[in-house]
C-alpha cells in the first residue's frame, strides 16, 4: 500500500548478522532479483528496501536513493545510494551521478560550505561587535541572512556524522534542521531583495512600524509552518537517505519523498527566485532611469550610478540568481551546472563577506578605528 500503482515482482530478499552492526564495507553488496513474470512489456521498474520507520512504526516500501544498476525481463539488479554534494539540496532529478564527479562535487563542497562557515561566522562577529554598523535595516536583515546561512551550512557539514548513529530520531531532527535553515535563508534572501528595491526604488521610503520585527516573524516564521505541516502530516516524510555506492554505510537525513520535496522545497524555492529575479530588473530599470535623468548634470554621476550598477547586480546575484543554476541542471548539462551551482552556493558566505566587509567602506573604517594599531590605526574623529 506504500507504493500506489506498483506490485511486487520479486521475491523479498534480506540479510542480517545477529547482534552486529556491518559498516565501512569497502564494496556495496550487489543484489540479483529474478522476476516472477516476466517484464515482457518493458514496464518501469523500481528497487526499493523495506523502511521499519515508515508509517509510525509501521514500516513500508521506499524508494529513496535506490536505482538500477541493469534490467531485462528476467531479473533487476539493484543497489541503493545516496548524494552527499551540496546539490542535493535542490537537485531536481533526485538521481545518482557519477562516482567520480560525486566525489569532486563533495570535495566542493565541503571546501566552500567549510570556507563560507568561517567569513560568515567573521562578518557576524564583525557587525555584532560594532554597534554603528548595525544600526539600520539592512544590516539587521543582513545579520539574519547570515545566521542562517551559517546554521544551513554548519547542519550540512555534520549532517553525514550524525546520521551515521543510526538514531532514527536523531535522524529525522537534522533533517528537519536542514529543511528549517535551507527555506530560512531563501526567505531572508527574499527580505534582503525587498529592502533592495525599497531603498534603491522607493525615492522616499515607506515608513513601516517595526519594520524589523515583522521581517523577523516572516523570516523565522514562514519555514516554521512549511515545516509544521510536514511534520504533522507524516514526519517519516523525513528520514536517512540508503547508501552510496563508494561509501555504502555513509547516509546523508534530508527529505525522502519526492512530492513533499518539490512542494515544499523546489516550489518554495522557486517562487523566491522569481520575486528576486523580479526585484532584480526592477532595480536596474529604476538606476538606469535615475541615471539617464542625472548624468548630464555632473560628470561624476554617471561613475557613482555605475558603481550602484555593480553593487546592485553583485548583491542579487550573491543572494539568490546564483540558486537558479539548479533549474538548468537536467541533461546532458546536468553535471556542468551541478559544478556551477555546489561552487557558487557552497562560497555565498565567503562572497559575502567580501562585499559586506572588505569592500564596504563603513566596515573598513570601523575596523580600523576600533581592531588596528600603528600606522592603520584611525581615530573616531578622522
Amino acid at each position: 500500500d506504500s507504493l500506489k500503482k506498483e506490485r511486487l515482482n520479486t521475491y523479498v530478499v534480506s540479510a542480517s548478522i545477529e547482534n552486529a552492526s556491518i559498516q565501512n564495507l569497502n564494496e556495496p553488496v550487489t543484489i540479483i532479483l529474478q522476476h516472477i513474470e516476466q517484464n515482457t512489456g518493458n514496464a518501469a521498474v523500481h528497487c526499493v528496501f523495506w523502511d521499519f520507520q515508515k508509517n509510525n512504526g509501521l514500516g513500508g516500501w521506499n524508494t529513496s536513493g535506490c536505482e538500477i544498476e541493469y534490467t531485462d525481463m528476467n531479473y533487476t539488479i539493484c543497489f541503493c545510494n545516496h548524494l552527499t554534494h551540496f546539490g542535493v539540496l535542490l537537485d531536481l532529478s533526485r538521481t545518482e551521478i557519477d562516482v567520480t564527479h560525486d566525489r569532486i562535487l563533495t570535495l566542493i563542497s565541503y571546501a566552500g560550505c567549510g570556507a563560507s562557515s568561517l567569513f560568515l561566522g567573521i562578518t557576524l562577529v564583525t557587525y555584532l561587535a560594532l554597534e554603528k554598523l548595525r544600526r539600520d535595516n539592512p544590516s539587521k536583515i543582513l545579520l539574519n541572512l547570515c545566521a542562517a546561512l551559517l546554521m544551513l551550512n554548519l547542519v550540512f557539514l555534520t549532517n553525514s556524522w550524525l546520521s551515521s548513529f543510526n538514531q532514527p530520531g536523531l535522524c529525522i531532527t537534522v533533517a528537519v534542521l536542514l529543511h528549517y535553515f535551507l527555506l530560512a535563508a531563501f526567505t531572508w534572501m527574499c527580505l534582503e531583495s525587498v529592502q533592495f528595491y525599497l531603498s534603491l526604488v522607493k525615492v522616499f521610503n515607506v515608513y513601516v512600524p517595526k519594520y524589523i520585527l515583522k521581517c523577523c516573524i516572516a523570516g523565522w516564521g514562514m519555514p516554521a509552518i512549511v515545516i509544521t505541516i510536514v511534520l504533522i502530516i507524516n514526519k517519516d516524510f523525513y528520514g536517512s537517505g540508503s547508501h552510496s555506492e563508494s561509501n555504502p554505510f555513509s547516509n546523508f537525513c534530508w527529505i525522502q519523498e519526492n512530492v513533499v520535496f518539490y512542494i515544499s522545497v523546489v516550489a518554495y524555492v522557486f517562487l523566491i527566485f522569481l520575486t528576486n529575479t523580479a526585484m532584480f530588473i526592477t532595480v536596474l530599470l529604476q538606476i538606469h532611469s535615475m541615471k539617464s535623468r542625472t548624468q548630464k548634470r555632473s560628470r561624476f554621476w554617471k561613475r557613482g550610478f555605475l558603481q550602484d550598477l555593480k553593487s546592485a547586480f553583485s548583491l542579487m546575484f550573491l543572494l539568490g540568481l546564483t540558486w537558479g543554476f539548479v533549474f538548468f541542471a537536467w541533461g546532458a548539462v546536468r553535471i556542468f551546472f551541478l559544478y556551477l551551482f555546489s561552487i557558487f552556493n557552497t562560497l555565498q558566505g565567503f562572497f559575502i563577506f567580501v562585499f559586506h566587509c572588505l569592500m564596504k567602506e563603513e566596515v573598513v573604517k570601523q575596523c580600523r578605528v576600533h581592531f588596528c594599531w600603528g600606522r592603520f590605526r584611525l581615530s573616531n574623529y578622522s
